[in-house]
């Protein structure tokens, strides 16, 4: 651990994270659950809320994937998405969702233009950010995809993502 320069549990705990906060609204996969708890710990992420059916640790299959990160991010569960994402905006979050909508943009068009905290909130693997997030979020960002299928797993959607939102928050 010391010669790759990593973080223990404890210094993981209280160091300085990156001000994004994952809201993960009725992800079904305790896989992908905790796949995202690792990338989470990957960039620092400020914290998950898990909302609705999303699971929540201790669970085996979500430590299958998550390699322990369930003990390095900070996080919570609201049942409620719409109150998570209320207390968010209230506290001065920008919501992010990562949706295709009409109005969505490319990640890579997206620019770091607020001074504070950003959300990004990831939907269910099959129906996605549900039509009452959508009206409560400020920006909707998608990845550029050139296939037939258009559609990532939700964990890699995630992992790509959160890389270049915590890269452009940095920068800024």
């Amino acid at each position: 651990m010391d010669e790759l320069n990593r973080l223990s549990v404890e210094e993981a705990q209280i160091v300085e994270r990156v001000p994004i906060t994952v809201v993960l609204d009725n992800v079904r996969s305790l896989l992908n659950v905790g796949s995202i708890f690792r990338t989470c710990d990957a960039f620092r992420i400020e914290k998950i809320v898990l909302c609705g059916i999303t699971g929540k640790p201790p669970h085996r299959e979500i430590q299958k994937t998550a390699l322990g990160a369930t003990e390095t991010v900070p996080w919570e569960y609201i049942d409620n998405v719409v109150d998570a994402i209320s207390t968010l905006k209230k506290t001065g979050y920008q919501i992010l969702i990562a949706e295709q909508t009409d109005k969505s943009i490319y990640l890579n068009n997206w620019e770091n233009n607020h001074p504070n905290k950003y959300a990004v909130v990831f939907g269910n693997e099959i129906d996605g950010i549900s039509e009452t997030i959508l009206l409560l979020a400020d920006t909707a960002i998608e990845i550029p995809q050139y296939g037939n299928k258009h559609s990532l797993n939700i964990a890699v959607a995630a992992g790509i993502i959160l890389y270049e939102l915590s890269r452009k928050t940095l920068i800024s």
